[in-house]
């Protein structure tokens, strides 16, 4: 299952483009990344020191066995004076490769230390932090085009991937390219016919590594959008477990889970055995260089007095560790398509434009007197599909508005627009005379409150739910608020009161008592406005009276919108408008509307029957 991104025609971007930017990303941290490199090529001269006096004790202890009639060569400008007791040489020899050994002991930690520091947790805490502030700021109607799964996956998963091209790919690149550079001048200037012969096979490998990266980055490709549907089919099992359960569909979601995961384990499978394929192949060819050493490295040392120790022992090390170079171009060419795969997920919300955000000029507001006013408000996700139009509406400070409407006829979006969750796409809207896109963002939510029809609450204790748009709170603020929503003495009830922590979602609690709670975090800030989103829809009767004494204390001096579905609740608010298709059929006051003939009176006409209110189905009922 493939997402939209919010922004829907931007053309993808290229490779080139991705690993620009990547470079890009990674200038940041080019302090570490010169001290990550520096440490590699201290390493990378360890071992060549290390091999040479290696190969200078060979040929010394040749020497003195006189199996050699040449002179031992020198190592570095280090020459062995002949005179030198030959175990005293080789302990001084002997001292020095132990000392190299144990300084690369030390580099390799300090390499291992260095690429932790900055590339797991500067480098990758960065890019998530840059990932979740962008996402913060993105409308909702990204995340209504975009899964939970897909969106965990990209900045978990994705981002490791851009790691990976810092530290496998771009360091890693400059390290192997400076070493194949090292290896092949110290080879060609101990022999260069030799150096040459073995080094034939070097452009094939290189050949081979190039077709593969190419071949495998669509299979990463598709891995990522295999994972990112089994996630989805994952995290709506989670959402959904009580209406799996409700409905015996476990055995179902367990295949079709399984299914999910058997198409990532195969379609990985496909991408292991192309690696597998590679590695061999090029271990091959790397015997063949070793074959070519032993065949002319031994002429070379028969008959043309090739040193043995500190020329062909030494030659053999270093193609052997130039091939472990060129080998782990496979590895670099891997990790460099998991990075363009990954980059182009992690790119794709970080570009997403923000369709809401404060403009240059965005005036500071401390507080407002709550008068509110559509002029002329449409609104549609796609063009030449409106779902608002037409909305002229005034609302005085301190004012309840009912909103009543089918499903779908634009209520809770109309809500939506006043703290911007939308931008209107024609007309304005006004509060106190000023149009909410000239004002500064966290000013114009933290003077509105909202209460959703489901409210989620947080896995933190209580008071900390209460507080959360308002976290400096203090204790007697929270109470305070929780008196408001008639919550305090139910709370005082909970095992540790304000400070019981709650379980993901509030499903401790009853719906009455989430809803109090989240009428709570929406008066704590003072707003100056208060939306309220159908908060009794979900609720039985008995409750929906406790709820109703929160609400009259919550919007008591507020300019309140409330989208309501009952009678009761309609009847309470100043005045009344009615939504069918996006437009305001009907507005008036609830004795108004019950006079006038209209999908109001019909509906109060299904609900009030003998005295007593019933509960309706909006979308049955709202028939013009």
């Amino acid at each position: 299952m493939a997402d939209k991104s919010d922004g829907g025609g931007a053309r993808p971007l290229s490779n080139g483009a991705i690993v620009r930017r990547l470079l890009k990303i990674t200038w940041r941290y080019k302090g570490g990344c010169i001290r990550i490199v520096l440490i590699q090529l201290a390493l990378l001269a360890m071992g060549i020191f290390g091999l040479s006096f290696t190969g200078v004790a060979i040929d010394f202890m040749r020497y003195r066995l006189r199996a050699s009639n040449a002179a031992p060569f020198s190592a570095f400008g280090l020459t062995v004076p002949s005179e030198m007791p030959t175990m005293q040489v080789i302990a001084v020899l002997a001292a020095l490769i132990l000392g190299m050994g144990l300084l690369r002991a030390a580099l390799s930690y300090l390499y291992a230390v260095q690429v932790n520091n900055l590339i797991e947790q500067t480098f990758t805490v960065d890019l998530r932090g840059e990932i979740y502030e962008h996402l913060q700021h993105l409308s909702f109607r990204f995340f209504d085009a975009n899964s939970t799964g897909s969106i965990i996956a990209r900045a978990t998963s994705d981002v490791q991937s851009v790691r990976m091209f810092v530290d496998q790919v771009m360091v890693q690149s400059l390290i192997t390219l400076i070493s194949v550079t090292v290896y092949a001048s110290y080879m060609a200037s101990l022999s260069p016919s030799l150096a040459a012969a073995c080094l034939a096979t070097a452009p094939v490998l290189c050949l081979l590594a190039t077709r593969f990266s190419k071949s495998v980055q669509p299979e990463y490709a598709r891995n990522r959008m295999l994972v990112d549907r089994m996630l989805h089919s994952l995290a709506e099992m989670v959402r959904g477990i009580a209406a799996v359960k409700g409905f015996g569909r476990e055995a179902d979601l367990r295949q079709r889970l399984e299914r999910a995961n058997g198409e990532v384990f195969g379609q990985q499978y496909q991408i292991f055995w192309k690696v597998s394929l590679f590695t061999p192949t090029a271990w091959f060819l790397s015997r063949i260089n070793t074959m070519v050493l032993l065949l002319f490295g031994g002429w070379l040392v028969i008959h043309r007095n090739f040193p043995l120790g500190s020329g062909l022992v030494v030659f053999a090390g270093l193609l052997d560790q130039f091939a472990v170079q060129v080998n782990g171009v496979a590895t670099i060419a891997n990790s460099a398509q998991q990075s363009l795969i990954g980059a182009r997920r992690v790119f794709e919300i970080l570009d997403t434009p923000l369709e809401v955000k404060n403009s240059p000029s965005a005036a500071r507001c401390s507080r407002f007197s709550g008068a509110i006013a559509f002029e002329g408000v449409g609104f549609e996700f796609r063009p030449a599909e409106s779902v608002l139009r037409d909305i002229d509406l005034r609302v005085q400070p301190g004012q309840c508005v009912a909103i009543l409407g089918s499903t779908g006829a634009g209520k809770s979006l109309l809500m939506s627009l006043l703290p911007r969750f939308f931008d209107a796409t024609e007309g304005r809207i006004l509060i106190d005379g000023t149009d909410v896109r000239a004002i500064h963002l966290e000013d114009l939510r933290r003077n509105i409150g909202i209460v959703f029809q489901e409210s989620f609450l947080f896995s933190n204790t209580v008071a900390a739910n209460i507080a959360f748009g308002h976290p400096e709170a203090s204790q007697a603020e929270i109470e305070a608020a929780a008196r408001v929503a008639c919550a305090h003495d139910f709370i005082l009830g909970l095992p540790m009161g304000y400070e019981t922590v709650l379980t993901e979602g509030g499903t401790s609690l009853s719906g009455g008592q989430r809803q109090r709670l989240a009428i709570a975090r929406a008066v704590i800030k003072q707003p100056s406005i208060l939306l309220l989103d159908d908060p009794t829809a979900a609720i039985d009767s008995e409750t929906e009276h406790e709820i109703y004494e929160a609400l009259e204390r919550a919007i008591r001096g507020r300019t309140t919108f409330i989208v309501a579905h009952r009678i009761s609740t309609l009847r309470r608010a100043d005045f009344v408008i009615v939504m069918e298709k996006g437009r305001i059929v009907q507005r008036g006051t609830h004795e108004e509307l019950l006079r006038a003939p209209g999908p109001y009176r019909r509906v109060a006409n299904q609900q009030l029957v003998d005295g007593s209110e019933l509960e309706f189905i909006a979308s049955e009922t709202l028939v013009p």
